[in-house]
């Protein structure tokens, strides 16, 4: 299974989850996906689209071909949940299972913006922005973004430290959230004009105490139009789920997998 993190984590934030899954039998892959901690950084484009979810679909897709495993089951969380959708709309041969944690699509949040979405999600907006974020987040990246090593786990929160104190790092997050708002949302529109559907099993895991349900409601009726085969449940754990409840996130994959 591949596990794609979300902002501004690294593939870390899934060493509770793994190790569960290791054990159940499962091979684990959980990369620093393009831009993100120790990944590398693609040169900047005008539309931004070397941050796009289908770029970093497409890296992620080599990635499991090279390491011998043309078909793979994929769970994303947060922003990699965009990167998981793609990766199950461009490459359905290859994913066989899709799990979305903590996420709807793209097109489907702006789509529904309204003043308590701006006003509780502004970072995408002000994300998008040049030069500013990057100004503003790395004068204190720890401030900024909080995070613990009570929380993450000592070696995770090192390495989460380290990620965020990279300005190129930085830069590299913040071009995710302005291809978002540009090539993402105009490749998941196109998939609905085409009526494209991901054709493989979808969980959606959503967190209790995260504002998925006070945002849209019932977020698997959001998803419903996006994936022919849909099931969710949900998690009692704020948004980091895999690092607040990983027991429960880890048998609810496993469950969805065998």
């Amino acid at each position: 299974m591949l596990l794609v993190h979300g902002h501004p984590r690294t593939g870390a934030t899934w060493h509770r989850v793994a190790p569960v899954l290791v054990e159940a039998g499962f091979h684990v892959v959980c990369p620093d996906m393009r831009g993100y901690g120790r990944s590398g950084k693609a040169s900047l484009l005008a539309d931004h689209s070397q941050q796009s979810k289908r770029a970093v679909a497409a890296d992620l897709v080599t990635l499991m071909g090279q390491l011998g495993h043309d078909t793979f089951a994929v769970g994303g969380h947060d922003r990699g949940s965009y990167v998981a959708l793609r990766a199950a709309l461009d490459h359905p041969r290859a994913v066989t299972r899709l799990a979305v944690m903590d996420g709807v699509p793209i097109s489907e949040a702006l789509a529904r913006c309204d003043a308590r979405f701006a006003h509780d999600w502004y970072h995408w907006f002000f994300y998008a922005q040049p030069d500013k974020p990057e100004r503003a987040i790395s004068t204190d990246p720890l401030a900024w973004y909080g995070g613990s090593a009570e929380h993450m786990g000592e070696e995770a929160f090192a390495e989460f430290v380290a990620a965020i104190s990279d300005p190129a790092t930085v830069q590299a997050m913040l071009e995710d959230y302005r291809a978002g708002l540009g090539v993402d949302r105009e490749h998941e529109d196109a998939d609905r004009a085409a009526g494209r559907a991901v054709s493989c099993p979808t969980l959606l895991l959503w967190s209790s105490r995260d504002d998925l349900e006070r945002l849209y409601g019932d977020p698997l009726a959001v998803w419903q139009p996006w994936a022919e085969h849909l099931r969710g449940a949900i998690i009692d754990s704020g948004h980091h789920m895999a690092e607040e409840n990983p027991q429960d996130v880890a048998a609810a994959l496993i469950e969805f997998l065998v």
